[in-house]
């Protein structure tokens, strides 16, 4: 497996069987733009777009993207009801707690505390479900969690307990999302990752510009941490 951040909350992940990308924030993400990246190397082969809530932030790109590619978008309900409207023609919806099966790996649907509605361009706020997180279970590769946007919460132990992922993906940049420290803490008391990559930091200047307070919380934890610049990868 294959991970490479685009910046913000923006992944890409590629398995033998699957090009995803998770939260496509491309075109007015300026972490993305300031590594020099492109959307169509950034796209390029994409068979699933798998977005955890409805922020403009986060859904970004999604809806061009897939039109260009003919990828499968996964949103919740709520979310993918508005994608149609926008074009969208290959959906896959669910909501919190169910599991979608995409071929070659499965997404479910988990809690995360945070909000869901966009203003569009026209002015009009749209209610675009609830906030998730995702957990990908691959036939042969590492469970992957990308958590979205979220604080800590006491039932992260219980999603551990269902789902035994290897890979997190944690928002760290603090006011909109949990701070590194407490990220954590989430990570220490709650999981049992092999691999913490953060995110959701760095892109604007009213979140945390850095890790440094995620890594400084992990020290002593079995846990890795990588920390890629926007355009690495590390690899599981």
């Amino acid at each position: 497996m294959k991970i490479t951040w685009l910046g913000h909350s923006a992944f890409r992940i590629e398995t033998a069987t699957a090009k995803i990308l998770i939260d496509p924030f491309l075109t007015y993400n300026p972490s993305f733009a300031a590594a020099g990246l492109n959307i169509k190397d950034a796209a390029a082969g994409v068979t699933h777009i798998l977005l955890t809530h409805g922020h403009a932030d986060h859904v970004g790109d999604a809806v061009q993207i897939a039109k260009d590619t003919g990828a499968v978008v996964l949103a919740n309900a709520d979310l993918a009801s508005w994608l149609s409207t926008k074009g969208v023609e290959k959906l896959e919806m669910g909501n919190t707690g169910g599991t979608v099966g995409l071929g070659g790996f499965s997404a479910t649907f988990t809690n995360a505390l945070h909000s869901s509605a966009q203003i569009t361009e026209d002015g009009v706020s749209h209610a675009l479900g609830n906030p998730n997180g995702l957990m990908l279970h691959f036939d042969d590769e590492p469970t992957l969690f990308h958590m979205g946007d979220t604080d800590i919460f006491s039932d992260m132990a219980l999603i551990n307990e269902l789902h035994q992922p290897d890979i997190g993906i944690l928002p760290i940049g603090d006011r909109f999302t949990m701070g590194g420290a407490v990220a954590a803490l989430a990570c220490q008391r709650f999981f049992n990752f092999k691999t913490a990559i953060p995110c959701h930091y760095g892109t604007f200047p009213i979140i945390d510009q850095t890790p440094e307070k995620f890594i400084a919380g992990m020290e002593g934890s079995k846990t890795a941490v990588a920390a890629p610049k926007v355009g690495e990868s590390v690899s599981a």
